[in-house]
């Protein structure tokens, strides 16, 4: 028990460094190993954050809608903290999705934005839900109710995932290509950023995780020291009336 607990303790100390090597290490590939996009030029380079972010957004969707079931199902508050983690994850990434399409949008179109393009409406449409979530959570209190209005509401959210890979593979885009021609190189630079932006998806629902459990605890703790606090004033002044109602005796 002590060596797997010294191993944990191991990994997590060695995690975020491991995580951050890796990003060197593919950012040189990005900028050195990759050739140049004949047509789009550099900007195509956006292109190995883009696609790997859009997918650990839907990765971080699931989780967040599983973990919501998982609440609903076992009422235990250990998934009412992976998901409200995995929903703010959801967020992060798919800000990095938009921000990065907007600015390879501009040098591909000539704009910033357009909605004449399914996805992007649909991925804004998604982003949207999940900041919702996020302002809904935090103006809904604490306890149980949060947490049953978190997870239906991450539910009913998830819902915008599958039509956004719809979006993607069904309904015809007049303004994102149907494909891209990539070189060996460009499709290795590809997959080996998938491999940071999921450790750090990953990292990042687990420590978002923890911190919900202690602000829960804390939360839990100080309504237990206020309560305590109270609770004692009751006998104090009946001790006080006792007293003085011997003495008008």
């Amino acid at each position: 028990m002590l060596d797997m607990l010294k191993k944990t303790e191991t990994i997590k100390k060695a995690y975020w460094p491991v995580v951050i090597a890796i990003f060197g290490a593919t950012t040189v590939m990005l900028f050195v190993y990759a050739p140049v996009e004949e047509t789009m030029g550099p900007v195509q380079k956006i292109f190995y954050i883009h696609l790997p972010s859009a997918i650990c957004t839907f990765l971080a969707c699931m989780v967040s809608f599983i973990a919501a079931v998982g609440y609903l199902w076992q009422r235990k508050m250990f998934w009412d903290d992976l998901s409200a983690a995995a929903a703010k994850v959801a967020v992060l990434l798919c800000t990095v999705v938009l921000l990065t399409g907007m600015v390879w949008g501009h040098a591909a179109w000539g704009r910033w934005w357009t909605f004449q393009s399914p996805r992007l409406v649909f991925s804004l449409l998604l982003w949207l839900l999940y900041v919702v979530y996020i302002v809904l959570r935090a103006s809904t209190g604490s306890g149980s109710k949060r947490a049953i209005i978190s997870a239906v509401y991450s539910v009913a959210a998830f819902l915008d995932v599958p039509l956004v890979w719809l979006s993607v593979r069904l309904i015809p885009d007049p303004v994102h290509p149907a494909s891209v021609t990539m070189t060996d190189a460009m499709r290795h630079t590809l997959l080996a950023w998938f491999i940071p932006v999921t450790l750090l998806t990953i990292g990042l629902i687990i420590a978002g995780k923890n911190r919900h459990r202690r602000l829960r605890e804390r939360e839990l703790l100080n309504h237990t020291e206020s309560t305590w606090t109270v609770a004692p004033a009751e006998p104090i002044a009946s001790e006080h009336c006792n007293e003085q109602a011997d003495n008008d005796a």
